[in-house]
């Protein structure tokens, strides 16, 4: 294990650390002992996506350095909704939709983290176990009154909503009560002394080492993560077919991997450093391959990350399927399989829709694009008319329809 006081510096050398409210105290405070730190997450889907998963590498980091991690999920804040980077109010959740989230975003962190009874093994609490039971006008003199409506109409959150002139709910506003409050209540029941979070959040995070130093004279860290986008300046995780889902349901291993396969080439050792647990020396050597040595880095990559959010079996079958796909030209297994009825593709359907019910474009203008612009084929053959119909008579040996987009994603159209 490394040493806990180096937390800090490793994070900053992977390029994972923003800033600090004072880095100089947190790193003596790391070399005393194991430091209880914090990110929290809220269950809006049962799943997160790439754009959490540096805030999930940098708690993996934190326990590989002998400290522990404790993640929490908000089943109360998820029920207010962060303002931060928004346009309009979340969609309010009921209880049984929070917990079923909840635990479909606990089985992610199984993989990344080792949860115990131990000094250093993470936990997972919820917010909701001290929010809920809150009584209004007692919070409001305890927590409130430290508040500053003006301070927190200037933190970035409150104030880009507010000049783009989209509504800002009172229930929103108060987020930054909570979350607050939020390292209060961890710093009570857990010991907790560093939060942890996205640029976005550092308002959030100040408040609440302020809060903890007002009410118990407690010393508490922040240190925030940087904004990722991509060297094209694209926002990280997000592709013409959505999200990049950290959970097999919502996206495949195989489409896992092709996403990093596909990294531009800027981007490559940045992404090993942030999303692998390669060591530093190792990636400084691949970043350094040129043309095309460059996509075995890229491959690297594609399986770091996928074994640890899928297993190494899971990366390997994805890259044994990548192999055979584009340098044999054969369909690989683990090609996302779409079921199509048969009566459907009997009757034929649309090669642009064709397209968008596989996943591989986003809306029909977009497929439709795609195959004018020479993008899209049906079992490796260019389709030149988006008007062209798919039917059983294109179902191939194996028994389905190969479709591409590119020449880096595929799919799989079978008849039921």
């Amino acid at each position: 294990m490394a040493a806990r006081a180096d937390f800090v510096a490793a994070a900053r050398a992977r390029g994972m650390m923003d800033a600090c409210t004072d880095e100089e105290a947190l790193n003596a405070l790391a070399v005393e002992g194991a430091v209880p730190a914090y990110i929290g997450f809220d269950a809006t889907a049962d799943s997160l996506h790439v754009g959490s998963l540096m805030q999930i590498m940098l708690l993996r980091l934190l326990q590989r350095h002998g400290h522990k991690p404790i993640v929490l999920m908000g089943g109360g804040t998820t029920k207010v909704g962060d303002p931060s980077g928004k346009d309009e109010a979340r969609k309010l959740l009921t209880d049984a939709e929070i917990d079923r989230n909840i635990a479909g975003i606990r089985r992610i962190f199984d993989k990344f983290l080792a949860f115990g009874d131990g000094p250093t093994d993470a936990i997972m609490v919820n917010n909701a176990d001290w929010l809920d039971k809150l009584s209004y006008i007692p919070f409001l003199r305890e927590v409130g009154r430290h508040f500053s409506v003006n301070r927190m109409l200037s933190f970035d959150s409150v104030k880009l909503r507010l000049e783009r002139e989209q509504p800002l709910t009172f229930l929103e506003f108060n987020y930054m009560v909570l979350q607050s409050y939020d390292f209060l209540e961890l710093g009570r029941r857990h010991g907790c002394r560093l939060q942890m979070g996205g640029s976005d959040q550092w308002g959030n995070i100040v408040s609440g080492v302020d809060l903890n130093r007002r009410i118990d004279n407690r010393a508490v860290f922040g240190l925030t993560t940087p904004l990722i986008t991509t060297s094209s300046g694209a926002k990280m995780g997000k592709t013409a077919a959505g999200a990049v889902w950290l959970n097999a349901e919502r996206l495949s291993p195989y489409d896992y991997w092709q996403f990093w396969r596909n990294t531009e080439d800027a981007d490559v050792g940045r992404f090993l450093r942030l999303f692998t647990d390669l060591p530093l020396d190792r990636i400084a050597a691949l970043e350094k391959l040129q043309g095309a040595e460059i996509n075995e880095a890229k491959k690297t990559l594609a399986n770091e990350a996928t074994a640890l959010c899928h297993g190494r079996q899971a990366a390997e079958e994805a890259a044994e399927t990548a192999r055979r796909t584009f340098e044999e030209g054969g369909i690989g297994e683990a090609l996302p399989v779409i079921d199509l009825p048969r009566g459907e593709l009997a009757a034929g359907i649309a090669a642009y829709l064709a397209f968008v019910r596989a996943g591989l474009a986003a809306s029909n203008g977009e497929a439709r694009r795609m195959i004018k612009g020479g993008g899209g084929r049906v079992n490796d053959v260019a389709v030149t008319d988006e008007n062209r119909k798919v039917t059983m008579g294109d179902v191939n040996a194996e028994g389905v329809i190969k479709l591409s987009a590119g020449r880096k994603r595929h799919a799989l159209l079978k008849p039921v």
